[in-house]
């Protein structure tokens, strides 16, 4: 018989959920004792269900060092789907409750900002009159971070970027439109308010730019390399749409770039202006994200058909 399938066999028979939940509060907590008593167990039963389980999985899952208990790669792997389970199984409890009660489910979506005005919040609202008594919890956020949340159950779907995983083929992607990305100031900044400029009109301006290795930042700076200039080197970085809005409507000195849905919105009420400042490279395409593999609730698909409707008109 395979491995692979002893090994299931084995697991379905023995393995318990309050070893599962001991495996995340040993990952939070780093303790065995602290994990011990929020599960309300004494520290030789966390002790002796922590050896069971390694002893089941033919592996250790943490190391002992000066801070505390870590868990090692078979851990992390372990520990990431212990987190998808018990979070599913909350996610029934909780779906099953509110059936009971007459409500609507629950729905868990993360966004990249730009796609918010234009996909997500129309979609939101059309689902909203369909179905008035579902819950959605909304989160903004950079694609990277967002996949974590996906993988660890706590989104239903993700509109946003695969390629950024390392291992993309762990997610199923369907494109939706590209994610037209415009050069913004502040609306009282000081760049002049001709009808065209380039990026070397904006030299001695400093820049709020996305954290490195991330699709926007590389963006700019092939735009730059194009023009045949460099990012100077007293950058602000941020990820956050509010830090960086907030930091350009109270400065006639930075420009940053953002996506053209969200700068729009901010300009019509007179927050940012958008330059007139036509960008070379090929616009980002971005897309509906779910795990290859999972079930999707009635309410994500629902959400999934409306925006692959907006992708067909």
């Amino acid at each position: 018989m395979p491995a692979t399938k002893t090994t299931l066999d084995v697991l379905l028979s023995r393995l318990r959920m309050k070893q599962l939940q001991l495996l995340i509060a040993l990952d939070d907590r780093k303790s065995l004792h602290q994990a011990a008593a929020d599960m309300a167990m004494t520290q030789s039963a966390a002790s002796k269900a922590l050896q069971e389980l390694e002893t089941m999985l033919g592996a250790p899952l943490f190391e002992r060092s000066r801070s505390g208990m870590r868990p090692n790669p078979f851990g992390h792997c372990v520990i990431r789907y212990a987190r998808l389970m018990v979070t599913n199984l909350d996610a029934l409890c909780q779906d099953m409750a509110e059936i009971r009660s007459g409500q609507g489910g629950h729905l868990a979506v993360g966004a990249i900002m730009g796609a918010v005005p234009e996909v997500l919040v129309p979609a939101l609202e059309t689902l909203g009159t369909t179905q008035p008594r579902l819950s959605v919890h909304v989160v903004e956020d950079t694609s990277r971070r967002l996949l974590d949340l996906l993988d660890d159950g706590r989104l239903d779907l993700v509109l946003g970027r695969a390629l950024v995983s390392a291992q993309p083929d762990r997610y199923h992607y369907q494109p939706i439109e590209e994610e037209p990305v415009s050069v913004v100031v502040g609306y009282a900044h000081a760049a002049p308010r001709a009808r065209s400029l380039s990026l070397a009109d904006l030299a001695g301006y400093r820049w709020i730019v996305y954290p490195g290795q991330m699709p926007m930042h590389e963006l700019l700076q092939r735009e730059l390399d194009l023009a045949g200039l460099t990012l100077p080197a007293n950058v602000i970085s941020t990820s956050s749409t509010f830090v960086t809005v907030a930091m350009l409507a109270r400065s006639d000195r930075l420009v940053s770039l953002l996506p053209t849905s969200v700068a729009t919105l901010f300009a019509r009420q007179k927050m940012l202006r958008i330059l007139p400042l036509t960008l070379q490279s090929r616009q980002q395409t971005f897309g509906i994200v779910t795990r290859r593999g999972g079930t999707l609730s009635a309410a994500a698909r629902a959400l999934i058909g409306l925006l692959k409707v907006r992708e067909d008109r």
